[in-house]
């Protein structure tokens, strides 16, 4: 599926638009990428997403730092070595994209998602720091967005005002977290904070660690992939979304 461009903010971003063929009338996924950034892995799973049943749309959040070509990973991140260099330069950037950022390039992303997908509510599915996308997008547009995952989510509950585990209540998404086993970006307690402010929101929500997967676990073109934790990661989402987002 083809490339495309997206007039954002701050300038045109490219982002990845995945959708079975021969169908035209389907619901639609937003995709928020880890801090690797959108490459052949996302594709690939924005690829499986779509085969569901959805049009899947992956911005390149990075389009601020350069093209998605020139920030991809110039070594193989299968060897720890290689990733632990790779996330000295890539850290700058998730650190760059503050929530002002992300949030102004959200109304174009999801205005170019409704462009390609059927009218009707949307799904996010969020990876690394694209699991406080996700919800940062849910806050933004209520009314749109009725299921989130949150991937080996880090930062989800900070002490800022505006930490994601505070932007619940308003939100009228369902959200399915699948957090990494003894992450120092989102430790147990932070979890567990999480769920309270979930189920203070009052909205349907699943929170669990999942035993023994890295943070990063979905990415098998890096040396934390968890094949388990990927499928598992898999089957819930595509319960979330075909029970939230599914056209009828």
């Amino acid at each position: 599926m083809p490339t495309i461009e997206i007039p954002a903010a701050d300038g045109a971003a490219e982002a990845y638009l995945s959708r079975p063929s021969g169908d035209d009338d389907l619901p639609g996924v937003l995709f928020y990428v880890d801090a690797i950034g959108l490459r052949p892995r996302i594709e690939e799973m924005a690829d499986r997403i779509a085969s569901w049943g959805y049009v899947v749309l992956a911005p390149h959040l990075f389009y601020r730092e350069g093209r998605a070509a020139d920030l991809a990973p110039q070594e193989d991140l299968r060897a720890p070595e290689a990733r632990e260099r790779f996330f000295v330069g890539a850290s700058k950037r998730v650190a760059a994209l503050t929530p002002d950022l992300s949030n102004a390039d959200a109304p174009a992303w999801l205005a170019t998602l409704r462009e390609h997908a059927a009218p009707g509510p949307v799904g996010i599915t969020g990876y690394c720091m694209g699991a406080r996308l996700a919800v940062r997008s849910a806050a933004q547009f209520p009314d749109d967005v009725r299921a989130v995952g949150g991937w080996h989510g880090g930062g989800l509950v900070t002490d800022a005002g505006d930490s994601p585990h505070r932007l619940l209540d308003g939100t009228r998404a369902a959200y399915v977290f699948g957090h990494a086993d003894q992450d120092p970006s989102m430790p147990a307690e932070a979890v567990a904070a999480l769920g309270e402010a979930l189920t203070a929101a009052g909205v349907e929500h699943s929170n669990e660690i999942f035993p023994g997967a890295p943070h990063g676990y979905s990415m098998s073109d890096t040396s934390v992939y968890d094949a388990d934790a990927t499928e598992r990661h898999f089957t819930a989402l595509r319960g979330l979304l075909d029970t939230h987002v599914a056209r009828s």
